[in-house]
């Protein structure tokens, strides 16, 4: 596979005009996407759904993160990344407008997926072409910084307006897809990383496989796809454990609540993306390691919770963690995509795995849903998956890093 990376203008201030419209879309779009999951959840409420279609909501986003995982990489690097951003942000804002319009939500919402995955190799893969890559790590925590006060504000704001008004909160979201698209337009028209001479499925999906396997050889690189796919898992599934457990444990059945709550391991992912940039860099990276072990204790310790102030403490810890841990995953996965398959092709195999544990962690949890386990026994399980996977994660990344020295 040849691969012709972006050159990396080393003159690009952090705060360039480009990374400001890059925040600002990513800012808007995030938003909408997590406004758009309480809206979602609320109008299966109304229409008096099963309760275990809920977190198959998440299922139905996900999976075409998967299903395109060979093709959405190579449109990625094959294109602007501005513009790529911008189709993508187009296919979120007609999946909203379809909900809106009367669709099934779960139909919908998998057409707002189909955007998503399109969009996340271009926001990620943009930064290694705007930075050099001693600013990579800060340019990752801006843009999770961004991300996360766009999850915070964009659950609690979700919550209130689809406790308020569903067709409202449709409305708005599709008018924040469209402000996002305006957004994209002032991206600078950067060079194709991966130029795309061809269209075939059959050539595409073995270009993928072979970005699949070229990564899996990288120490480094088969690393963080493993870690940061345990750590988006276990976010989907505690986002959705929460609408469940505020009920049972608070007595509170509203959805602001459980938005707010979310928004909460927001602010703390927040935190830990700041406390990363300051303390972690590529050569130190794995210092985020115990971090992500104590969000699965922390997890196994909130089920037994039944306050909401201690809940709220409770899940900033956890987000904190997350963010620590997550971030300096991101930027090296980017280091190393950039200088072997391309950033777009890294970005898409890292979704292909991060989707794929969201996917099995969130179909597990729908299975114990369906089959009436108690929310208490459902958040332990998952507490336990995370404290084991990421500890098996912890014990191999160490022991190579001691065979390197």
């Amino acid at each position: 596979m040849t691969v012709r990376p972006a050159p990396v203008p080393e003159a690009y201030p952090l705060f360039s005009r480009g990374m400001i419209a890059v925040l600002i879309a990513q800012f808007v779009s995030a938003f909408a996407d997590n406004a758009l999951l309480f809206a979602a959840i609320a109008l299966l409420r109304s229409q008096m759904a099963d309760t275990w279609q809920i977190p198959l909501l998440q299922q139905f986003f996900v999976i075409a993160f998967i299903v395109f995982a060979p093709f959405v990489g190579p449109f990625a690097d094959s294109l602007s990344k501005g513009r790529v951003m911008l189709l993508a942000n187009g296919m979120k804002f007609f999946g909203a407008a379809a909900m809106l319009a009367g669709l099934h939500p779960l139909l919908a919402y998998s057409m707002v997926g189909i955007g998503a995955a399109a969009y996340s190799p271009a926001k990620y893969g943009i930064l290694s072409e705007l930075v050099s890559p001693d600013k990579l790590v800060k340019a990752n925590s801006m843009m999770e910084g961004s991300t996360i006060v766009a999850i915070l504000l964009g659950a609690i704001i979700g919550g209130l307006l689809a406790d308020y008004s569903v067709s409202g909160a449709l409305a708005t979201i599709t008018g924040g897809y469209l402000l996002a698209m305006v957004a994209n337009l002032f991206i600078p028209h950067l060079p194709a990383a991966h130029p795309l001479y061809h269209f075939s499925p059959y050539i595409l999906f073995r270009d993928f496989w072979q970005a699949l396997r070229t990564l899996f050889r990288d120490q480094d690189a088969r690393f963080c796809l493993l870690g940061t796919g345990v750590f988006w898992g276990a976010g989907a599934t505690l986002r959705l454990l929460l609408v469940a457990w505020v009920p049972a444990a608070l007595l509170i059945t509203d959805l602001s609540t459980a938005a707010n709550l979310s928004g909460a391991v927001a602010i703390g992912i927040a935190i830990g993306a700041f406390g990363a940039a300051k303390l972690v860099s590529l050569k130190t990276v794995n210092r985020a390691l115990p971090a992500g072990i104590l969000i699965g204790a922390l997890i196994i310790a909130f089920a037994y919770i039944n306050d909401l102030y201690i809940a709220v403490a409770m899940l900033i810890l956890v987000g904190a963690c997350g963010g620590f841990y997550v971030v300096p995953l991101n930027a090296l996965l980017q280091d190393r995509g950039h200088a072997t398959t391309g950033s777009g092709h890294a970005i898409a195999v890292k979704n292909f795995f991060d989707n794929l544990c969201m996917l099995l962690m969130i179909g597990a949890y729908t299975l114990m849903d369906k089959n009436g386990v108690h929310i208490t026994t459902s958040t332990v399980l998952i507490g336990i998956i995370i404290v084991v996977a990421i500890g098996l994660i912890t014990h191999f990344r160490l022991k190579q890093t001691a065979a390197r020295l």
